[in-house]
């Protein structure tokens, strides 16, 4: 059985990587001229050094399932009707986010957005797309365009903090315990977690209320998940009340006095010995055959904090906010961090 379960992981990593790596190379061939700057001659990696690093950390996720550390993923065998209404979806969208590329339109937004009380910062059309991350209709293509951004890689990388939640539950099931992601998205990555802990006491938190209302409804009515609208720097929790915090692509999407706020907010709400588990883009450094292709992101996909975060110093960030650093590691686009309270 286990060796029928390997052949069909990477049979479907196989296809991922083919379906999404498709679906990247006709938006690059659709996407307007890029206003970055010409990169330097054989500082970009090829596909070959980006797929091999793909094909590690499926490895990587194989070896992790094999272990027991985390359950096979949910859609190993995807529904195919549910996958060519995303890529419809996403092929839809494609002409109005080429427009504001070509046009550098990176604030057009629904007029009722302004009057909701969101800070300037997250008035954007981050990646260009439409409505931001501020409408329903943004949290339908949302986990599909981030599958094509990363060729099928998303899903694997978050999967990667699951062995940091169960060292820090040591072996428990969770039961009792509390665990809040900041910054939950649609909530597909706590479905994650409580597929693998279902005695986890979980709340997803996000700004947007429109991917609030979409986390709720994809989860149905047997959920368990509590998700709220707030702000990474002014969480909606009591103090010490969390045992576990994932954070996961959050703060490159923050100015650099936010994330130090939101860094605040953490500790305090973590009980003393909790831990964070925080993961997001690479930074600067981390894996130098991406280096050049880092600089060249926040143009092509409207991040406006993107250059500044990946220079900044995350582990002095959240030393300073009191944390101690456990571990860091690199997973193909993604750096993973897990810190800790201090008892």
């Amino acid at each position: 059985m286990l060796n029928l379960t390997k052949a069909l992981y990477h049979l479907s990593a196989k296809a991922r990587t083919n379906w999404y790596g498709g679906h990247y190379a006709l938006a690059q061939f659709l996407a307007p001229p890029s206003n970055a700057p010409l990169p330097q001659p054989g500082s970009m990696p090829g596909w070959e050094v980006i797929l091999a690093d793909l094909n590690a950390l499926n490895e990587r996720d194989w070896t992790q399932i094999e272990r027991g550390e985390y359950r096979p993923p949910a859609d190993m065998v995807p529904n195919p009707l549910a996958l060519a209404r995303q890529s419809l979806r996403y092929l839809r969208d494609l002409p109005a986010i080429n427009q504001r590329r070509r046009l550098g339109l990176a604030k057009e937004l629904k007029p009722d957005v302004a009057g909701q009380g969101y800070p300037d910062y997250f008035l954007q059309n981050f990646h260009f797309q439409t409505d931001g991350w501020l409408s329903e209709d943004s949290a339908e293509i949302y986990d599909f365009q981030v599958e094509v951004l990363f060729v099928g890689g998303a899903d694997v990388m978050r999967r990667q903090t699951l062995p940091a939640i169960r060292r820090a539950l040591s072996g428990q099931s969770g039961m009792g315990m509390r665990l809040c992601d900041i910054a939950c998205g649609t909530g597909r990555y706590l479905r994650e977690v409580q597929r693998n802990w279902p005695g986890l006491a979980l709340t997803g938190i996000d700004l947007s209320a429109d991917y609030i209302t979409h986390a709720n409804r994809q989860q149905g009515r047997q959920g368990k998940t509590q998700f709220l609208t707030g702000m990474a720097e002014d969480l909606p929790l009591e103090d010490e009340s969390q045992d576990l915090i994932t954070c996961i692509y959050l703060f490159h999407e923050l100015p650099a006095d936010i994330r130090r706020l939101a860094a605040a907010e953490m500790i305090r709400v973590l009980k003393p010995g909790g831990q964070l588990v925080f993961m997001d883009s690479i930074q600067i450094g981390d894996h130098q055959p991406y280096d050049a292709l880092l600089d060249r992101f926040p143009i092509a996909f409207h991040e406006p904090y993107y250059a500044d975060y990946i220079r900044d110093d995350i582990d002095g960030l959240f030393k300073k906010a009191g944390f101690e650093k456990l571990t860091r590691e690199r997973a193909f686009f993604s750096t993973g961090w897990v810190f800790r309270k201090p008892c």
